[in-house]
C-alpha cells in the first residue's frame, strides 16, 4: 500500500530544517517545490543566489544545497519517512538538483533520525577552541558519516597542515588584492552590530568572531579590512585540528555528494560535542585547490576544509522565512 503524500504543514517543517543547512556566506542558495498530489519535493539551486566571483563554477552552491539535502532526509528519517533521492534527475534543467520522493516504503534511516537533534545546534564557530585533540574513536565517527555518503574525511598530519594554514594565508592575500571577490564578500557580509533590520542571509558581524592574535587558525575574517567598533582580538589555537573532505571525482553530483557528506559530518561532530568552522579559502582559486590535497592519500579531489575541535559555540546566522523557500504546487 502506498503511504499518502505528506501535507503542506508536515513539508513546510522538512524544509524548515532542511534549510538551516550552511551555506557560501550564508547565501542560502536553494529553492523548494512540493507536489502534493505525489509526495516529491523538488531541490532547486537559486541563480539570484549565486557568488559568481567567489565561486564561478558553482561548487560551492552545489555543496550547501547537499548540504540542505541532507539535513531534508535527517528531518524526513526523524518524521518516520522513507525519502527515495534522485540527484540531478533531468539533464535539460541542471538547476533541478534533487527530486525527493517522500513517500517511499520500508523503514526510516535510524541513524539518520539519531542527528536530527544536532541540527538547530550546528552553527560555525569563528571563535578561538581549546589546543586540544579530538580522540581517535571521534574521528573515526566522522570518517564513517562521510563514508556512508559516498565521500571520504581525511585528518592530515601535522606538516600538512602547516601546509594548508600557508595556503589560506596566500587565499586571503589574493582576495585582498582581487577588488571584485571583496565586493561579492562584503555583499553578503554585515559588519554592523546588531544585524541590519529585515537581514535573513550573509553572515552577521556578531559570527565574524574576534580578530587573530599571534596565532593562525584557519578563520576566515569576513570584515576584511572594515572598520567593527568592539570587535576585539583573541588568541586561537595553536595547532588546529583540520579535516579534508574529499570525492573521487569532481562533477556537480559529486558536489551535491560532499554536501550531503559535509553536512553528515557537522551533525555528527555537534553530537559529538564538537563545534566547527569551514575553510573553503585556498579551495576558492584552482592554483591553489590542487596543492591542498594530501599526496600521501587516495583523495582525488578536495571538497572542503573543516576546523574542528572543542570551544564554544558560534552564534546562529539568519534564516530566511520558509514562505520565499518554498512553493507548493
Amino acid at each position: 500500500m502506498t503511504p499518502e503524500p505528506p501535507g503542506v504543514n508536515a513539508v513546510t517543517a522538512l524544509v524548515t530544517e532542511a534549510a538551516a543547512a550552511p551555506s557560501l556566506h550564508n547565501a542560502q542558495p536553494w529553492i523548494f517545490r512540493y507536489l502534493r498530489d505525489t509526495g516529491v519535493l523538488r531541490l532547486y539551486a537559486d541563480p539570484k543566489r549565486a557568488l559568481p566571483r567567489t565561486d564561478p563554477e558553482n561548487r560551492g552552491l552545489h555543496i550547501g544545497c547537499g548540504a540542505a539535502l541532507l539535513n531534508l532526509r535527517v528531518a524526513a528519517a526523524a518524521a518516520g519517512l522513507t525519502p527515495i533521492v534522485r540527484l540531478l534527475p533531468d539533464p535539460a534543467c541542471p538547476e533541478l538538483l534533487a527530486e525527493v520522493q517522500l513517500c517511499g516504503t520500508g523503514p526510516p534511516d535510524g541513524a539518520l533520525a539519531r542527528l536530527d537533534q544536532a541540527i538547530f545546534r550546528r552553527h560555525s564557530s569563528r571563535l578561538p577552541f581549546r589546543d586540544e585533540e579530538i580522540p581517535g574513536a571521534v574521528r573515526q565517527g566522522l570518517s564513517d558519516a562521510a563514508r556512508h555518503e559516498g565521500a571520504q574525511l581525511l585528518f592530515p598530519g601535522p606538516w600538512h597542515v602547516q601546509t594548508i594554514l600557508e595556503l589560506v594565508r596566500d587565499a586571503e592575500a589574493r582576495e585582498a588584492l582581487t577588488a571584485d571577490v571583496r565586493e561579492e564578500t562584503a555583499r553578503w557580509t554585515h559588519a554592523e552590530t546588531p544585524r541590519p533590520a529585515g537581514a535573513a542571509d550573509g553572515i552577521p558581524g556578531e559570527a565574524f568572531g574576534p580578530r587573530q592574535r599571534g596565532t593562525s587558525a584557519p578563520v576566515r575574517d569576513f570584515a576584511a579590512g572594515r572598520p567593527m567598533p568592539g570587535r576585539g582580538w583573541a588568541p586561537f589555537e595553536r595547532k588546529p585540528n583540520l579535516a579534508l573532505l574529499g570525492t573521487a571525482r569532481d562533477e556537480p553530483v559529486d558536489w551535491l555528494v560532499a554536501g550531503q557528506a559535509l553536512e553528515r559530518v557537522l551533525l555528527r561532530a555537534t553530537t559529538d560535542g564538537l563545534v566547527a568552522s569551514v575553510a573553503s579559502q585556498p579551495l576558492e582559486w584552482p592554483e591553489l585547490r590542487w596543492a591542498v590535497r594530501d599526496p600521501v592519500s587516495a583523495m582525488a579531489h578536495v571538497q572542503m576544509v573543516i576546523r574542528l575541535g572543542y570551544g564554544p559555540e558560534g552564534p546562529a546566522s539568519p534564516r530566511r522565512p520558509v514562505a520565499d523557500l518554498l512553493d507548493v504546487l
